[in-house]
């Protein structure tokens, strides 16, 4: 095993182990904690007290974050002509439906978010075993698949998210970027807590937040106080 440099023995320093911290203070502390040469992400991770192998338990939704996510979302619209020029409007980066349904079966996935309409779910259905690997097929769920395309576009590129739980119970996302202030951090960790409590499926029982970590590329996980979501 390699030894620590320096450098890496001061950071892990800073995070002492066992401690909860608040929003706050982790929200600053991860900035002090990365020393990543680029503009790291910051992750949230939220292990949950429910059975996500039970329908009835599955936690998944979207949420708008106050301050965006930090990161340049590359947009598609598969849409009708008629909505075409109100996707492009909104900033989507990609917009239009048969030449694109093409390009997927063929393997193109250089998008991170698909926006359709109900009305073409028919035709990208076929597309499921490219989409569906990837995190891309778009759903009802997560707003993706709606009339007002448009609207969805806009909401996409301003900082909105959608999220799941994973077969572990826990649910990770990315809520901002290190170049963020702390404020900007903890806003955007509060919403998304706050989200996942209004989330809470009834069936769930005991504790349902267990723990929340917070922690950027390639750092230390900081240990927050469930109480934060509360």
């Amino acid at each position: 095993m390699s030894k620590l440099t320096k450098k890496q023995k001061e950071v892990a320093s800073k995070v002492e182990t066992g401690k909860s911290y608040s929003l706050a203070e982790a929200s600053a502390l991860v900035k002090e904690i990365t020393t990543t040469k680029f503009d790291a992400s910051v992750d949230i991770d939220v292990r949950l007290g429910i059975d996500p192998r039970k329908s009835n338990q599955m936690v998944r939704g979207v949420v708008s974050l106050p301050n965006g996510t930090g990161k340049v979302t590359r947009v598609l619209a598969l849409c009708t002509p008629d909505v075409a020029e109100e996707a492009k409007a909104a900033g989507a980066d990609y917009v239009g439906l048969e030449e694109y349904i093409e390009k997927i079966k063929g393997g193109w996935t250089d998008v991170d978010v698909i926006i359709t309409m109900p009305s073409i779910m028919g035709k990208i259905g076929a597309l499921g075993r490219v989409l569906g690997p990837r995190g891309l097929m778009p759903n009802p769920k997560s707003g993706t698949v709606t009339n007002e395309v448009g609207k969805a576009v806009k909401e996409v590129k301003q900082g909105k998210i959608d999220f799941k739980v994973d077969k572990a119970g826990i649910v990770h996302t990315s809520i901002g970027k290190v170049s963020f202030t702390p404020e900007q951090i903890a806003e955007n960790a509060k919403e998304f807590l706050a989200t996942i409590v209004k989330l809470k499926p009834s069936s769930a029982k005991g504790v349902y937040i267990k723990s929340i970590y917070l922690s950027s590329t390639m750092s230390k996980g900081i240990k927050i106080d469930p109480k934060a979501a509360e």
